[in-house]
């Protein structure tokens, strides 16, 4: 293998390979980032054995062939080394044990892996493809994922969740994540994903997500599903993620979306951005014990409280449009904050079926967007002062 390469060529496909491979822990072959000279290019692949990622960059070849590198020592070399200071050379030694990299007088040395290491990664399908907004897939991961389960387990509240409906002859694409005591749903409509998505939906675990994420940019993408797989290509087709589907039942959560369509619920609306501001200060007199924002309900006012006995209290009245019998709900703080600043809408709508039930939030600038968030009980305490001991 020979090569002569402009660093600023392979440095972006050298970060997202790194991206995906543990840095230290795991098995050796898996902290590897494979080099392959072949057709012109120089290819860069890697994989945590679930995750794959392979980048096609030109090169200036001399003699093709594979190694593999310790993966996270071949980028931070590369990352620190300037482009300003001349072409990068890229070649094993006469007996393939060694990679070496030289930049004029600077000569360094990464022992090669063992090519038996080497598994071949998972070719893109080339059938029934369809082109997507990279931008608008990276806004609905934000949309759903903060409301999916954190626990790295095989479960379907780990994944987010992304099912074809069809509903009174309209197509949609639903995406919803759960987490036990939040729920995010985001509706849209494209007929290419519809039509590839199966008929079931498709899981894909949250710790992947993040990944993706950083492998995206707002250029169009290429997908394509497998039996097995979900792969993205860049729409040059130099770039290549592929990461697994997930295969679990998903919860039913069409019944507590039903209670927010009764006939006896209660219904807030309020400025996003002075709840927000509210929120935040009121949440500086939260404690362990008492996260909890509280909200009294007036007629055109909504008062939003807090307490600690150690902090003190916290009370703020917002203008609002309040309807219904409800007097007072408690909400976690800093997981309302957070839901809120999800939204773009100015005015959000909370739609309150009881004290302890299900509470939906929607917004008329997010279109089909729609969070749920569960109240927490409500325990009244008492602090002692020195006169009552």
């Amino acid at each position: 293998m020979f090569l002569k390469v402009n660093r600023d060529e392979i440095i972006e496909g050298l970060q997202k390979s790194a991206n995906i491979i543990p840095a230290k822990t795991g098995a050796a072959f898996l902290r590897t980032i494979w080099l392959q000279c072949e057709n012109g290019n120089l290819n860069i692949m890697s994989t945590d054995s679930n995750l794959e990622f392979m980048g096609s960059y030109p090169a200036a070849l001399e003699g093709e062939g594979l190694a593999g590198v310790q993966g996270r020592a071949f980028y931070d070399l590369v990352k620190q080394l300037r482009s300003d200071q001349g072409e990068l050379t890229i070649r094993t030694d006469e007996s393939d044990q060694n990679v070496l990299v030289e930049q004029k007088a600077r000569k360094y040395k990464f022992p090669v892996n063992d090519p038996e290491w080497f598994q071949k990664f998972s070719s893109f399908p080339e059938d029934n493809t369809v082109y997507w907004s990279g931008d608008f897939l990276h806004e609905i991961i934000d949309k759903i994922s903060f409301c999916i389960s954190d626990e790295d387990s095989m479960e379907a509240i780990a994944c987010i969740y992304m099912v074809p409906r069809e509903k009174d002859g309209d197509k949609t694409v639903e995406v919803c994540g759960l987490n036990g005591h939040q729920f995010a749903m985001l509706n849209f409509v494209n007929d290419d994903i519809f039509a590839m998505l199966p008929e079931e939906g498709v899981l894909i675990q949250k710790k992947y997500l993040t990944e993706l994420k950083k492998w995206l940019t707002a250029d169009e993408i290429e997908l394509a599903i497998s039996n097995k797989r979900l792969f993205f290509r860049t729409g040059d087709k130099r770039e290549t993620f592929t990461l697994p589907l997930s295969y679990y039942q998903y919860p039913n959560y069409n019944n507590f979306l039903a209670r927010l369509g009764d006939d006896n619920v209660s219904t807030l609306e309020v400025n996003r951005l002075d709840l927000v501001d509210a929120l935040s200060r009121v949440a500086l007199f939260n404690t362990d014990s008492n996260r909890c924002a509280y909200f009294t309900f007036g007629e055109s006012e909504v008062t939003v409280s807090a307490q600690g006995q150690e902090t003190g209290t916290a009370r703020e009245s917002i203008d609002a449009a309040f309807s219904g019998d409800m007097a007072r709900i408690a909400f976690p703080t800093r997981n309302l904050i957070e839901i809120l600043n999800h939204f773009a809408s100015p005015t959000v709508k909370f739609t309150l079926t009881g004290t302890e039930a299900p509470c939906g939030l929607t917004g008329s600038d997010d279109k089909d967007y729609n969070v749920i968030v569960m109240p927490m009980m409500i325990q009244e305490e008492t602090y002692y002062t020195e006169e009552n001991a």
